[in-house]
């Protein structure tokens, strides 16, 4: 990446997914901004930082402040997001990238968000010819990208009839991402289903699903997941179903049988007064797991695209989502600010990047994939 391109400036970067993004950036030696709303925060984050490179430029700049966001990103190579909950301070960052022209990447999983960046600031991003590249990170680049490649499993002109996509993700989420999944949680999701999206079930189980090898039949519960909104832009399928293991929450069997009715009530209680208390009690948590337990977190992601003559299988899997975040949305940076990305305006992973050649590079992540030979 050349000087001319401008820094990748990083917004939101006091949060834990934001110091690992900060701490990807510096060993890449790659020229950052530390964006965010709290000067003394943003110091204490470079302070932190270790890497061969000069120490990065810190703006503190506010999510209402319009002006100052499209002033500061007008100067980037491209623009990082990673303050969240999304649906609640995300879009007045993403409305001031697009406005200022600049290439646009972000760690949201909320799919409420990622459907308002490509149904409303898509065009506007395509009219100004830069992309905008929402949920590049593990929520969801895997799952995108793994339906893209098991989808080139099969013969050009085959008609898909379905994406399955399977997630196996026990890990100790961090602050940010519980409150994120709080506000996922409160319903009024939509699926990709009879070539359009629709308002999805609430109900919370899901159809098992056989994983194969040590994993197995999983029991299956409801997320809204982005793939509904991302798969269908570059693949056409005729429906989209996604599901999240019950033991990537509870690992035992009791835990098992409560979880969804569990996750249900929660749904329920955040239309209600009681989601400023849980919000609060979020905050006595910890921020997230250190460096050894988030390597020690595997997961698995299955994929089975069905045409209207047969079926294909993918599995992906690889170790520390949030190490894995940082790494794939710097890598995605880099490459927008190159001007290296494959179309503008709002932009699924798998249409972004080549697949096979972006997943290429996180090995040490142990990240690895195996498609179902055409038979």
């Amino acid at each position: 990446m050349s000087d001319e391109t401008g820094p990748i400036t990083v917004y939101g970067a006091t949060g834990y997914t934001g110091k690992l993004i900060a701490a990807e950036l510096a060993a890449r030696e790659v020229p950052f901004v530390l964006a965010g709303r709290n000067q003394e925060k943003l110091e204490a984050v470079a302070d932190d930082l270790h890497g061969p490179g000069p120490k990065p430029e810190v703006r503190a700049v506010a999510n209402t402040d319009a002006r100052g966001l499209r002033e500061l990103f007008s100067r980037s190579g491209a623009v990082i997001a990673c303050a969240g909950p999304f649906s609640l301070h995300g879009e007045p960052v993403l409305a001031a990238a697009v406005e200022a022209g600049s290439p646009y990447l972000d760690t949201t999983g909320e799919q409420d968000f990622i459907r308002r960046a490509f149904e409303v600031y898509g065009p506007k991003a395509l009219q100004a010819g830069s992309p905008i590249i929402p949920a590049m990170g593990f929520d969801y680049v895997p799952g995108d990208m793994l339906a893209a490649l098991t989808a080139a499993e099969l013969d050009e002109g085959e008609t898909i009839d379905k994406v399955r996509l399977a997630y196996h993700a026990p890990f100790q989420p961090s602050r940010g991402t519980i409150r994120s999944g709080m506000e996922m949680i409160k319903g009024g999701d939509v699926e990709w289903r009879e070539h359009a999206l629709r308002p999805a079930s609430q109900a919370v189980g899901r159809p098992d699903f056989d994983f194969g090898g040590e994993l197995g039949l999983q029991k299956m519960m409801h997320y809204p997941a982005a793939e509904h909104i991302t798969v269908p832009s570059h693949l056409s399928p005729r429906s989209v179903e996604t599901g999240l293991t019950v033991a990537s929450f509870a690992p035992g069997s009791a835990g098992q049988l409560i979880l969804p009715a569990v996750s249900r009530t929660l749904g329920l209680a955040m239309r209600t007064p009681l989601r400023q208390l849980m919000s609060k009690a979020v905050t006595a948590l910890p921020e997230g797991a250190d460096e050894e337990g988030r390597r020690a977190a595997h997961f698995t992601v299955a994929c089975e695209v069905t045409s209207t003559r047969r079926s294909r299988r993918g599995v992906m899997k690889g170790t520390d989502v949030y190490g894995l975040t940082a790494a794939m949305i710097t890598e995605g940076a880099i490459r927008a600010a190159r001007g290296e990305v494959g179309g503008s305006g709002a932009l699924a992973p798998a249409s972004a990047f080549d697949p096979a050649g972006f997943l290429s590079g996180f090995g040490r992540f142990k990240l690895e994939w195996e498609i179902e030979a055409a038979g």
